[in-house]
């Protein structure tokens, strides 16, 4: 059983924060990294666009890897983060190619491993609502990053709806644009794509 906590040990608590550059800051405040987030939106509206700059402003404080179990390493993967530009973080982030549950689970288990993991998507983990909460309790000193299908304005499925219940962060992104939930502070919108942005809000 674990030791109960006093009200001396919640006040000597000493979490590390992070205020992201980028306007991440001003979108989702000054960030622990721990726990999950979500990010979730319909196709073409530039969801993984914002996953990768997301990856990019933690990637300067901490190590990160994306999984992307939905695309892997392919032409338009290789040319978003191209796009992005990784040149100045590369030592802090890395691509997972397809990588399963389980393969993640063995390889954050490693000394060194990365502080943040971005899932890319929900919907191709197989996870169910308890598979997710095992995993985030067996790595409680990390923090996950679901990216998720929508459907309309939710995420897509009954995990997912769950998992953003959870989330100490939420991201809806639609035309462009990312509208944050943030327990941390912020809540102001952030633009993925200026021109994509402005032809969405154009319509």
């Amino acid at each position: 059983m674990k030791r109960a906590l006093t009200i001396k040990d919640i006040r000597e608590y000493k979490a590390t924060t992070y205020r992201l550059d980028g306007g991440f800051g001003e979108a989702l405040g000054e960030v622990e990294l721990t726990g999950s987030w979500i990010i979730w939106g319909n196709s073409a509206n530039g969801k993984t666009r914002f996953a990768l700059q997301l990856a990019k402003a933690l990637a300067k404080h901490v190590k990160v890897a994306y999984d992307s179990l939905e695309e892997g390493l392919s032409l338009s993967m290789q040319k978003a983060i191209e796009d992005v530009g990784f040149s100045d973080v590369k030592r802090n982030f890395v691509l997972l190619d397809k990588e399963t549950v389980d393969e993640l689970r063995a390889r954050l288990k490693k000394q060194r491993s990365a502080k943040v993991v971005i899932i890319d998507s929900l919907q191709y983990t197989g996870l169910t609502y308890s598979d997710y909460k095992t995993l985030r309790d067996e790595f409680r000193s990390k923090l996950f990053v679901f990216v998720s299908h929508a459907d309309g304005g939710k995420p897509k499925g009954a995990v997912a709806n769950s998992v953003k219940y959870d989330a100490f962060v939420k991201i809806y992104v639609e035309g462009y644009m990312a509208h944050p939930q943030s327990r941390f502070g912020g809540g102001i919108d952030y633009i993925i794509w200026e021109e994509g942005a402005a032809k969405f809000s154009g319509k």
